[in-house]
């Protein structure tokens, strides 16, 4: 018996109630805490570079890097008659997102505009934007824009390989580094028997004569070894020194470092991370002999201010997608951002992040001012240190809160919400844990005072702003001056800083509704523990506006 049966009977429901999806935008544009703090720190003449590379982060690097996180690169040991190759595979799309960000500058804007103030605000704005389109690729960018300052020590061997960064092309090609139109340089420092106790390395430099050395051992960590070169440790007769390492010599020939094999990491999944071995690997040395962890700390000084800017990107991203859920999602007769107690929750992550975008946007005016301004300096060697504390602690718990903004959805990799929760943890345990960085923060006050002068100066230019930023300096002083069992207290002092630092530097952007607001919740007591604690009397509603402007 044949039935009729009505194709609409087999409709069972219509999409709706759905925002529709979030690309297609200008991340810098739709961003004025990211604007205001380019322009407040001195980057305002980088504007058009900005926008330009804005589209794309709101655009086609967003899209890619879905591609380039679905398909994670590969390891190849050998080809097919048996050679050794120690290569590694990438999908197309992370060459793409490679080669938009070198040539919009990620790596190498810096050095390319060397002595315009405002060259590395202008470039940490870069790199945050690339970060909130995909975060894995910024490993190998960050490294080579951090190693300038290591390669300088190498005299003109070493600005060889700085002209390549600063104004090279992204250049995948399996050649000898001085060769190609452009190069990217990673670093292996982690050994399995040290972690952030790189004194404790075994890996050995033996001399070979012409400046060059016979590099024996290994690395458990080293980053992107798909780069063209690698400042390493080993040690010498004289100590610890610095060594680059390249992965193609001047004839051509494949240098011996043998990879054991790639990383299987929580997150970061478009970036390779190996461990290797150095089977005799030739290398040149950096820096003075013996003076190896002097000379790769110039470049950890500015791989942590990646650290923060990285978190603060994915912070970001996360708050465009928690915000623009909310005003499309209808719950109950009204959309979620107009209800009171989520608009509470915007307003309060919305204010987080602004305070970080502003902390990473002023360490990098510090960076960008120490070699003319010795106060500058001082406040650099802190801040950093305090700022990559408190703003990659505050990723995690940021991301989980926007995840719950969007429920169920922001939990199914669809979303790139799962994405940003993976790599939140990232960056507060590269380049030195929590503790690490808040025994760093303690070193500094006691060994070098013009850091606590340079810090207090800092929180003094904003005196007068707010009365609870003016409490907490007095409070602050007075936690500073007390030496008695500091290093327990190290973490709440290093919290309290960082807070007191971005009370300031908001209050000196001129926004009283963001300052004020910061200052009542963070400063004033008048928050809880979570995200979406802010008084009823906060500003929530122009907080949420400020955060995300669609264009």
């Amino acid at each position: 018996m044949n039935i009729s049966r009505p194709s609409e009977r087999f409709v069972t429901h219509e999409v709706t109630n759905q925002a529709p999806p979030l690309s297609g935008f200008n991340a810098y544009v739709s961003d004025p805490a990211l604007r205001d703090a380019v322009h407040r720190e001195g980057g305002g003449w980088a504007e058009s570079q900005l926008q330009a590379f804005g589209e794309l982060a709101g655009g086609e690097l967003l899209d890619l890097g879905f591609e380039a996180n679905h398909h994670k690169p590969e390891l190849v040991l050998y080809d097919r008659y048996g050679h050794r190759l120690d290569t590694v595979e990438f999908h197309p799309a992370y060459h793409r997102i490679m080669e938009l960000a070198v040539a919009h500058g990620v790596p190498g804007f810096a050095w390319k505009h060397a002595g315009q103030h405002g060259a590395h605000v202008a470039r940490a704005a870069l790199a945050l934007l690339h970060a909130q389109a995909e975060q894995g690729t910024g490993c190998p960018l960050t490294m080579t824009y951090a190693s300038v300052p290591a390669l300088l020590h190498a005299g003109d061997f070493g600005r060889q390989w700085v002209s390549k960064i600063a104004d090279g092309q992204y250049d995948p090609r399996p050649l000898p580094g001085l060769s190609k139109n452009g190069v990217q340089i990673g670093m292996g420092m982690t050994e399995k028997q040290g972690g952030s106790d790189v004194r404790s390395n075994t890996t050995r430099a033996y001399e070979l004569g012409d400046a060059q050395f016979e590099i024996v051992g290994h690395k458990w960590f080293f980053s992107a070894p798909a780069c063209d070169a690698h400042l390493v440790l080993a040690q010498e007769d004289a100590g610890i020194s610095c060594f680059l390492l390249p992965r193609y010599l001047d004839d051509g020939s494949r240098n011996r470092v043998r990879i054991q094999r790639l990383k299987d990491k929580l997150g970061d999944w478009s970036n390779a991370s190996s461990e290797v071995e150095f089977h005799g690997a030739v290398a040149s040395r950096v820096g003075e002999p013996g003076r190896g962890v002097a000379t790769i700390l110039e470049m950890v000084a500015l791989t942590r201010l990646d650290c923060m800017m990285g978190s603060s990107a994915v912070m970001r991203q996360a708050l465009q997608h928690a915000v623009h859920h909310a005003r499309y999602r209808q719950t109950f007769g009204k959309t979620l951002v107009e209800h009171a107690l989520m608009r509470n929750v915007l307003a309060d992550l919305a204010l987080e992040s602004e305070a970080a975008t502003a902390l990473t946007m002023r360490v990098a005016r510090a960076v960008d001012a120490s070699a003319r301004d010795p106060r500058e300096a001082a406040f650099a060697r802190i801040a950093t240190a305090i700022g990559k504390y408190w703003i990659c602690k505050r990723c995690a718990p940021f991301v989980n809160e926007a995840q719950e903004c969007l429920g169920g959805q922001g939990y199914v990799e669809e979303s790139i919400l799962p994405r940003l929760y993976r790599q939140a943890p990232l960056n507060s345990i590269w380049e030195g844990s929590g503790n690490i960085q808040c025994l760093d923060v303690l070193r500094a006050l006691n060994r070098e005072p013009a850091t606590a002068e340079a810090l207090m100066a800092e929180l003094e230019s904003a005196r007068g702003g707010h009365p609870a930023l003016d409490r907490e300096i007095g409070a602050l002083r007075e936690e500073l001056a007390d030496k008695d069992n500091i290093e327990p207290r190290a973490r709440y002092l290093t919290e309290r800083a960082a807070l007191a630092i971005q009370a300031a530097v908001l209050i000196r952007g001129g926004n009283r509704v963001v300052s004020d607001a910061f200052c009542e919740s963070r400063l004033g007591g008048q928050r809880g523990q979570a995200f979406g604690t802010l008084s009823p009397l906060a500003p929530m509603q122009t907080l949420i506006e400020r955060s995300f402007v669609p264009n």
